[in-house]
């Protein structure tokens, strides 16, 4: 079932009025909206609960000054003047209609600084086409703010003012050591304009890893691998900080899945540790570098694990290797199954493309794999992905625009009883997705070999015939195509090409 959030939510409005700008999901899928120097703190000594406490007796507590209190407040005392809000002034075209008047729409959001001299981190959908950017700080100054960079395939941006004085800053955890269950700590900026800036919620990582997140009208975001908390996050609190009981980031707050547009207790955070790897090239470029291995990647099957002697489903099988890449200079083939990644265990797809991703090119790691039930490692360099996207030959679009399955850049067939016997996947009508162009719109929406495609453009497809029939219809236009697709694992998501 596609899991969908609304497209990333920054609290929108104009002068004294407000309303939040809202992007409507697909119809019967969950909605959802997308929110817009270290410290040490551990505790001074444990403090004994009291007399007949009972249940209570769990709830983490420390003593200071005589008195019994909440870790929490240490953590929001130390943290909280480095949370900011950040306005964003935009010619904004997707208003609701009761919305539709001459100006600009302001934009809320959150962010903090994370160096001493006026850097802020934040998510790239509340400063994304913005015109003006106004920072709001806790001691209610205001300062006119720059874009140093962004990257919408992480949504994440970093900005930067220039401070009266050094800022409080929020310093970087590590993400890949929080446990289902850890404390969390939320602050940001849910309506600022009702007076309700830096306000704080407390609750745990209730999962690791969230992918396969869908959030409307094509804005998601191609690297997922997202923290899920309870804390409660709402519209607004886009770019603030997920903290740990040490007072350092964990995750960027980023979305909600909701079927109102309010927190129900299933926010999304954006592990600091790919913000680690992606923030030094937002100052220094303003744009992200890409790490590129050079496969094609699908999830591990039961029969497959059984096959390779695995215990347990887990690894990333290869689906193809790319001529020349990294990869296969490396001797990895297709069939092989990726264990272990630069010494960090794989467990899907969307994981180990995060995990290439961050790594800089011409860089070294050990990929240790499995193949015909024997494990072993093989050492490969990492090449640089807009490097041979830039190289890489591409499905050009036809010139009347009507060969949908080339414009988009997939070979299509249809999905017949003897392609799915060959597969091995259960036969439904459909189109079978046999190549996808590199940097194509099919690409860029995530769709890879095997998928297979239902519907094109909210129509029934089970044939090839079908799809060049929709696509004549699409002629000379260059609107967004939304497709609902059979992924490789069997899960049906949607999908939005952008031609």
């Amino acid at each position: 079932m596609d899991r969908t959030v609304r497209s990333p939510q920054k609290h929108t409005f104009r002068g004294f009025t407000s309303v939040a700008v809202a992007f409507f999901a697909v119809a019967c899928v969950a909605v959802g909206v997308l929110i817009s120097a270290g410290f040490d703190l551990s505790p001074q000594s444990a403090a004994q609960p009291p007399a007949g406490a009972g249940d209570f007796s769990v709830y983490p507590v420390v003593e200071r000054n005589g008195e019994l209190e909440s870790p929490f407040v240490a953590v929001v005392e130390r943290v909280q003047d480095a949370v900011v809000n950040i306005a964003a002034r935009s010619q904004e075209q997707d208003l609701p209609w009761w919305h539709q008047r001459a100006g600009l729409a302001t934009s809320s959001g959150s962010g903090f600084f994370f160096r001493k001299d006026g850097y802020i981190l934040t998510n790239n959908h509340v400063v994304a086409n913005a015109l003006e950017l106004t920072v709001r700080t806790a001691d209610g100054f205001e300062y006119e703010a720059k874009l140093v960079g962004a990257d919408s395939a992480t949504d994440l941006a970093v900005i930067k003012v220039e401070p009266e004085h050094d800022a409080t800053v929020i310093p970087f955890g590590d993400s890949d050591k929080l446990k289902v269950g850890d404390w969390a700590i939320a602050i940001g900026n849910p309506f600022p304009q009702q007076g309700l800036d830096r306000t704080v919620t407390v609750g745990v990582i209730s999962a690791i890893g969230r992918s396969q997140l869908n959030f409307g009208l094509g804005e998601t975001p191609e690297y997922q691998y997202y923290i899920q908390t309870d804390a409660s996050i709402n519209p607004g609190n886009s770019g603030g900080p997920l903290l740990n009981l040490r007072g350092e980031c964990v995750g960027v707050n980023a979305a909600i899945s909701s079927p109102t547009g309010g927190s129900v207790g299933i926010g999304f955070a954006i592990p600091i540790n790919l913000a680690r790897a992606v923030v030094p090239d937002l100052i220094e470029l303003g744009r992200a570098q890409r790490g590129w291995l050079g496969v094609w990647l699908a999830n591990v099957t039961e029969r497959e694990a059984k096959r390779q002697g695995l215990d347990a489903v887990r690894g990333v099988r290869i689906d193809s290797v790319f001529s020349g890449s990294p990869a296969e200079r490396a001797g990895i083939r297709s069939g092989d199954i990726i264990l272990k990644f630069n010494g960090r265990e794989v467990n899907n797809a969307s994981q180990l493309s995060v995990l290439v991703s961050t790594v800089r090119s011409g860089d070294q790691v050990d990929v240790e794999l499995v193949r015909n039930g024997a494990r072993q490692t093989v050492r490969t360099a990492i090449g640089d992905r807009d490097s041979y996207l830039a190289s890489a030959e591409t499905a050009p679009a036809p010139a009347e625009g009507y060969d949908l399955y080339r414009w988009l850049g997939m070979e299509l067939l249809t999905f017949t009883p003897e392609i799915a016997a060959a597969v091995s996947v259960e036969h439904v009508p459909g189109v079978y997705v046999g190549r996808v162009y590199p940097g194509s719109p099919a690409d860029q929406a995530s769709i890879t070999r095997g998928t297979i495609i239902l519907q094109v453009n909210n129509e029934v497809v089970k044939a090839l015939d079908d799809v060049e029939k929709i696509a004549r219809g699409l002629a000379g236009t260059r609107q967004r195509v939304p497709l609902i697709v059979q992924e490789p694992d069997g899960s049906i998501t949607r999908k939005v090409l952008r031609p």
